[in-house]
């Protein structure tokens, strides 16, 4: 289980530079910084999902769908805890205005424990 926690924990920094980047990107389209960060949360639950499927669980469930919306489902409770971290941060400290990815930053630190338990239990429990 260590092994597949530092895993996991790659595979979240490597959320966490997606959840960054299309925050900013997408912040530099006029979006709001609560709608930016919906969507820059949607696109790393995804690269997430995959990348832990191959890399940190070796999953071979076939079905794909599925397994992503067990994957989405299961993140959504360590989501609102990292978006609502992230929201908070945002309204309240203006160096969080200024640099938003301290806010995503703070907020995937917290939620990522609750992801690891709930997807190794509830997406991949039959991996190795």
């Amino acid at each position: 289980m260590t092994r597949q926690f530092f895993r996991f924990a790659v595979v979240g920094t490597i959320g966490f530079v997606i959840d960054a980047g299309v925050l900013l990107y997408v912040l530099s389209l006029d979006f709001d910084f609560y709608s930016a960060r919906a969507i820059s949360f949607l696109c790393a639950v995804t690269c997430t999902w995959l990348l832990n499927r191959v890399f940190t669980f070796r999953d071979r469930n076939e079905d794909l769908v599925g397994q992503w919306v067990r994957f989405a489902s299961v993140n959504l409770i360590g989501g609102l805890i990292n978006y609502g971290i992230y929201a908070v941060l945002v309204w309240q400290l203006a160096i969080v205005q200024t640099w938003p990815m301290l806010g995503v930053a703070a907020g995937s630190i917290a939620g990522m424990f609750i992801n690891f338990a709930l997807s190794r239990r509830y997406v991949f429990e039959h991996s190795d």
